[in-house]
């Protein structure tokens, strides 16, 4: 006979350890933060041992950190069983964590193509900065920018470069653009989100370049990256930025790139929920997302390089 806490104290516990906060924990039970707390309490008094840590941030004792895996993963089995009598596999939503800019200027444009192949399958998209626990949040599939973990590899979509552009209206009809051409305005620059990266710089690119250095350039910052994309193509100014981000502007012409280096940028890559066997709907996503990366990573240097070959020849 198994010997089992009250569940839902365990319950409870497991969702404190996992958000880290009571108050989310609450959240997501629909109770009170009291009685959540009473819970966990009561939990303790009859293991005779601490699992919690209580005060500004929760954090995990000793034996807390011993049994919340298991437990973790114990309700994980679960909510798959009971998943397996849920709606069909094909009708589900999936939900997917990305960037505000790779949402916008990347995915959003692809996924009609998605939704045209697979009418029945919704896609529900959450842009955030933030690197959102796939567990916690309900997310099934995340693509991640920066540098890969090592203890967390994914598959990856492609690495990115980062290019001066400019908006068609005011680079040289009749050449390249080159960055002497934009001395009258202000370089667009954004502040990075994520300081753990070493963001590509104005100074790194204009080193690398032959300029008129007897006068200063005058950067124009962004607090958003999305900001300086629309400020770039409402031709307020040259802007150094991802090549994966500005793809279709090149592609069109709208946007047009101005001679200099590529800079090294970095990964986006996917993370997945491996909590429960694939859904066809979700592993369905994945191969198109994977499909679209591809053709992405075949055509867009050759797209860029056509076009600086039509304005010279």
């Amino acid at each position: 006979m198994r010997k089992i806490p009250p569940l839902n104290s365990v319950r409870a516990f497991e969702a404190v350890a996992r958000h880290q906060s009571f108050s989310a924990a609450a959240n997501e039970l629909s109770v009170t933060v009291a009685a959540v707390s009473h819970q966990v309490r009561q939990l303790e008094d009859g293991l005779g041992k601490k699992l919690l840590e209580r005060g500004r941030k929760v954090s995990l004792t000793p034996a807390g950190k011993a049994i919340y895996p298991l437990l973790r993963d114990g309700f994980d089995q679960i909510a798959q069983a009971f998943a397996l009598l849920g709606a069909p596999k094909e009708g589900d939503a999936i939900q997917v964590s990305t960037t505000r800019a790779f949402a916008e200027r990347w995915l959003m444009p692809r996924l009609a193509k998605f939704n045209a192949i697979y009418p029945s399958i919704v896609v529900s998209i959450h842009a955030s900065e933030k690197v959102v626990d796939l567990r916690a949040e309900n997310v099934d599939l995340a693509i991640r920018y920066g540098l890969i973990d090592v203890d967390v590899r994914g598959p990856v979509l492609f690495e990115d470069r980062y290019i001066a552009v400019a908006d068609n209206s005011i680079c040289p009809a009749d050449r390249n653009a080159t960055i002497n051409d934009f001395h009258s305005r202000s370089l667009l620059a954004f502040k990075w989100k994520n300081q753990a990266l070493e963001a590509p710089s104005w100074s790194v690119w204009l080193a690398q370049v032959e300029h008129d250095t007897s006068r200063d350039f005058r950067i124009s910052w962004y607090s958003e990256e999305t900001l300086a994309l629309h400020a770039a193509e409402r031709g307020l100014g040259p802007l150094l930025c991802s090549n994966v981000l500005i793809d279709d502007e090149l592609r069109t012409g709208r946007m047009r790139q101005v001679e200099g280096p590529a800079l090294p940028g970095f990964t986006y890559h996917l993370i997945e929920d491996t909590r429960s066997d694939p859904r066809r709907s979700l592993s369905l996503f994945r191969d198109w997302l994977m499909s679209e990366a591809k053709s992405f990573r075949e055509n867009a240097l050759n797209d860029v390089e056509g076009q600086r070959q039509a304005l010279t020849s």
